[in-house]
Formats: C-alpha cells, sequence, structure tokens
C-alpha cells in the first residue's frame, strides 16, 4: 500500500484529521469530530477558554476513525490549528500515554483562544511597542501572558513552556521538552519580527516578560521530530511537521494561482492574496490599517484582511431570534430557523436597510460596534433583514481590502471557501455583487489538507510558491 501524509487541523470548534496520498495528493480518507470544549467565563473578565483535554478527546477520535491499515502507512504528520491562542504545560509532564497509543494532557492550563477578550485598549496600550510590523490585540499570546503578570503573577510559576494548542500537540506527539514554533504562529502571538524571525527579547525583557516561556523557532514546513509511540496505528518514529497556522494551511489548500485571492467566510472572515517575492513589510505596526501581512511560506507574505464578524455574526442573529420566539412558547432549532431566513432573503433581492455587523469589533478598530440604519416600515421583513445582515458582513470585508486594491494587485479570481458561504446563498449572491470578478466556490479551503499538502509538497521538494500549486 503506498504512503499517506496525515494532516489535522485543531479548530476553534471541531478538529478534522485527513489522510493524503503522497504520490498524488488526493484526499484518501477524512474525518471530523466537534469538540464541545468552549467554557464559562466564570471570572467576568471576557475570557473565552476551552478545555484542551476536550479538544485531545476530539483529535484522538478523529485519528481513530481513519482506516487503521492506511495509518499504518504514514509517512508524516502535518499539524495546524487556530492562532493567536496560548496554552502552558510542564516539561516531560504534559500528557499521560496510554496502552491503548493515545494521550491526555496533564499539568496543562486551560486554552486562551483568539477570541478571548480580556485585554482591553486600555491595557494593550499600556503594553511596550513591539519591534514588528504586526500590532498586538487581545488574544494574543503575548498579551495574555502579559495580562497573567499583571492580574495573576503566580498563575505563571506552574508552568515551564508555552504555546498553541496545535505546537502542545506536536510537542507531546514527539515528546519534546520544549515547545518548537513556526514563524506563522510566533507572528500570531506577537513581539516576533518575521524579517529576522526572532521574538523581540530584549524589549520584553526589559517588561520583566518571562523570557524562558517563548518558544524556539523552526522554519514553516521543517520537521521537528519522530512520534514517540504508536499512535493509533501510525508507527512510531514517524517524522512530524513544526505545527501551522490555519490560516496559511486553508490558503495553501485552494490558492492556485498568483492571481487568486482567497475569501473565507466561515466563523470569521478573511481575504487575502499572496504578494510577489522579496516584498517587505513595514518596521512598525500600522495600528489603524485593515491590513496586515502575514508569514507563509519561504520568506513570502500574504496580504489579508481578516475580519472578527463573519459567520459568528450570523449565527448570533439565529440564535438571538430563536430565542425570542421561544420567549412565545415556540421552539424551533437554529438550523431551521437558518434554512427558513435564507428562504425569506432569496425571495428578497435586495433591501435599501443597511446593517454594520461589527458587533466583537474590529482588531485595527476595537471600540467599533454594529449599527443598523436606514429603517423604514417597508424593510423590517425577515427577508430584508438578513439580505442586510449578509449584504453588511461582505461590505465589512470589502471595505477592509476594496476592489480597487485587489486590482492593482493583479488579482482577477477569488476563491471563496468557508463553511458560512458554502451553506448561505444569499451571502454568495452578496460576495458576487461586491466583487465583480471570477468567483469559485469549487475548491474549498480546508487547513487539514492544506498541512497536509505542505509536507507533501517537501517531501517532493516543491517550494511554497503559489505559482506551483496544482
Amino acid at each position: 500500500m503506498s504512503d499517506v501524509l496525515l494532516g489535522i487541523d485543531l479548530g476553534t470548534t471541531s478538529v478534522k484529521a485527513v489522510l493524503l496520498a503522497a504520490d498524488s495528493r488526493a484526499v484518501v480518507a477524512a474525518h471530523s469530530e466537534p469538540t464541545a470544549a468552549d467554557l464559562s467565563d466564570v471570572r467576568g473578565i471576557k475570557a473565552k477558554e476551552q478545555d484542551p483535554g476536550l479538544i485531545i478527546d476530539a483529535v484522538n477520535r478523529c485519528v481513530e476513525q481513519l482506516p487503521r491499515d492506511r495509518l499504518q502507512h504514514v509517512c508524516r504528520v502535518g499539524l495546524t490549528g487556530q492562532m493567536h491562542g496560548v496554552l502552558f504545560w510542564r516539561a516531560n509532564t504534559g500528557c499521560d500515554w496510554s496502552d491503548g497509543d493515545s494521550f491526555t494532557p496533564r499539568d496543562t492550563s486551560q486554552l486562551v483562544t483568539w477570541q478571548d477578550g480580556r485585554c482591553s485598549s486600555d491595557f494593550l496600550s499600556a503594553l511596550p511597542k513591539p519591534q514588528s510590523h504586526l500590532a498586538v490585540s487581545t488574544g494574543f499570546g503575548c498579551a495574555t501572558i502579559f495580562w497573567y503578570m499583571k492580574h495573576r503573577p503566580k498563575f505563571l510559576e506552574d508552568f515551564t513552556v508555552a504555546g498553541t494548542i496545535q505546537d502542545y500537540v506536536v510537542s507531546m506527539l514527539c515528546g519534546l521538552d520544549s515547545c518548537v514554533m513556526t514563524p506563522q504562529n510566533a507572528a500570531s502571538w506577537g513581539f516576533f519580527n518575521t524579517a529576522t524571525n526572532q521574538w523581540n527579547e530584549n524589549v520584553l525583557k526589559a517588561a520583566g516578560f518571562p523570557i524562558r516561556l517563548l518558544p524556539r523557532c523552526a522554519p514553516a514546513g521543517a520537521l521537528v521530530g519522530q512520534t514517540c509511540s504508536a499512535w493509533h496505528g501510525v508507527p512510531a518514529g514517524t517524522p512530524v511537521g513544526a505545527a501551522l497556522g490555519d490560516f496559511q494551511c486553508s490558503v495553501y489548500s485552494c490558492m492556485s494561482a498568483p492571481a487568486d485571492a482567497v475569501l473565507n467566510i466561515s466563523t470569521s472572515a478573511q481575504l487575502t492574496f499572496a504578494l510577489p517575492a522579496g516584498f517587505t513589510p513595514p518596521d512598525s505596526p500600522q495600528i489603524e490599517s485593515s491590513i496586515s501581512y502575514f508569514p507563509y511560506f519561504d520568506s513570502s507574505y500574504l496580504a489579508v484582511a481578516a475580519s472578527l464578524n463573519g459567520g459568528n455574526v450570523l449565527a448570533t442573529f439565529v440564535e438571538t431570534l430563536t430565542a425570542w420566539i421561544k420567549e412565545f412558547g415556540v421552539e424551533l432549532s437554529d438550523s431551521c430557523m437558518y434554512e427558513k431566513l435564507i428562504g425569506c432573503a432569496l425571495s428578497q433581492e435586495t433591501s435599501d436597510l443597511m446593517v454594520s455587523p461589527t458587533i466583537l469589533g474590529e482588531r485595527h478598530d476595537p471600540r467599533r460596534l454594529g449599527q443598523v440604519t436606514n429603517i423604514s416600515a417597508c424593510n423590517l421583513s425577515l427577508g430584508h433583514v438578513f439580505r442586510a445582515l449578509c449584504r453588511g458582513v461582505v461590505s465589512n470585508v470589502a471595505s477592509m481590502m476594496p476592489l480597487e486594491h485587489l486590482q492593482r494587485a493583479g488579482v482577477s479570481r477569488i476563491v471563496g471557501s468557508g463553511s458560512a458561504l458554502a451553506r448561505n446563498e444569499v451571502l454568495r449572491q452578496e460576495v458576487e455583487r461586491a466583487f465583480p470578478l471570477q468567483v469559485d466556490y469549487g475548491q474549498n479551503a480546508d487547513s487539514a489538507v492544506g498541512v497536509a499538502m505542505v509536507l507533501c509538497d517537501r517531501l517532493h521538494n516543491v517550494p511554497g510558491n503559489p505559482c506551483m500549486f496544482t
């Protein structure tokens, strides 16, 4: 049987595992599991935390469901997952391996996710200025560590290692006593210079930051160890890649030409395109800019408009409407409500109702809130409201990276992907109105596939150049 690569994506709400044929890059098996790992904000600090035990349970279930005869032929393992967040653990005691070739977390913190809101604008403005082109926002790993330094300093004394959730899994699979992090994840933490691939150690030391918690860096696409034990059929000694960012992997999975841009609308929303070789980002953060530059592969960058408001806004509206109806003694599931709203909006082709859906703010404008304007007695039907809400989600992304910006960069096609776009025809209609370019939905972004493709291409010495994607 031919070799396969195992790619795993540890997402915000679910885990997905895929097996990719090493010779053809075809997906031969895939499975996903919900994590249901969210924890309540019991401290009232706008915390967004998840139980790592439930996430690892989902990882183990995912891999276990893949064909065991195929798992025995895995030649490389790649991990990706939700960026920005931070998990703390102790070296050498971060997990327990069972006789059933799986592991469970031990001596870890909760995962503080990218959605965490404990770092206020005032708190962030008091932090030292990073020597990086990327600003620091709440939910970023280094910002969270600074918050613990101020509010719960003894908490940090219990741990010796920190990383993203995907970095943690790599460390446990390989039995590493430290964390190895790629520039993709390091940049998402803040206080990391992508030009030198180094942490801002002098800046952080001067602020009393616990430097011991900073991971050491390895290039995106590099191998950092081997599985220390058999794992659901994956042989011990299988090479494992350094964990990658889920955003970069999702782009890698579906961007096939330099003239492509990728629009992903799932929980949040991102619009991105690859910058030409030799591009260098600014020396310092452009705090009010809606476009960021994310490290990609082989010293290249992506131009990214990353909105915090995507499918989560639509989900909030659906949940709110469901709760209102329930108060009248009528119960409808969220999925049923969503289908009915799409049907109403499809019958309402246009609306002059205006919805600005930024209920979560934006990283470049955190104080921004949502608005509904141009209300009249004629545009308050569900069709009008949901049509306007979908248009607002798309218009917000388009305002962050306007059509003219894409055209100047030579973009001629948009690859639309993400769960929200896949299930919502109204949203797709609004994308095509906002961006009068060729829009294709056939190549769905998939981070689990993307991380496996990266390792497959490195196995065959194919560089991470979008011109070479097939």
